[in-house]
């Protein structure tokens, strides 16, 4: 299965705020994210992660390996080294609690089309994907 991978949707609201969301974009910005925190990412399995905004609204673009489990993923990250710190120190931006986890938060979204779609997939499972080399 290596020649695959997942891939995952979530959605996220941000505090309708101009400068917090301000505040939340540069938090993200290159360097800026705590490398504690990507690293655990890439720990638990996250191959790539992008997040999109629009206004106050975030989407999270999250590819993984293929074997991947969403669940047990998202409470080994919830773990990781000062992963807690960073969930409480960007909630302050979302419309979340400080103590809510990520994988609590982001919300994962069901993918109603694609070009040429064969399959359904459920959105805790991902979305099955083959590299394009």
């Amino acid at each position: 299965m290596k020649d695959y991978y997942k891939r995952y949707c979530k959605i996220l609201t941000l505090k309708n705020d101009s400068e917090l969301i301000r505040q939340y974009k540069e938090v993200h910005g290159i360097d800026n994210a705590w490398p504690e925190i990507t690293n655990g990412m890439k720990e638990v399995g996250i191959i790539e992660m992008e997040i999109y905004i629009h206004g106050n609204i975030l989407f999270m673009i999250m590819d993984t390996v293929s074997d991947f489990d969403h669940e047990k993923a998202m409470t080994e990250l919830a773990k990781k080294a000062r992963q807690k710190e960073w969930e409480s120190y960007v909630s302050r931006f979302q419309n979340t609690d400080s103590d809510a986890t990520a994988g609590s938060k982001w919300t994962l979204m069901e993918r109603i089309y694609e070009m040429d779609q064969k399959t359904e997939f459920r959105a805790i499972l991902g979305q099955l994907k083959k590299f394009h080399r």
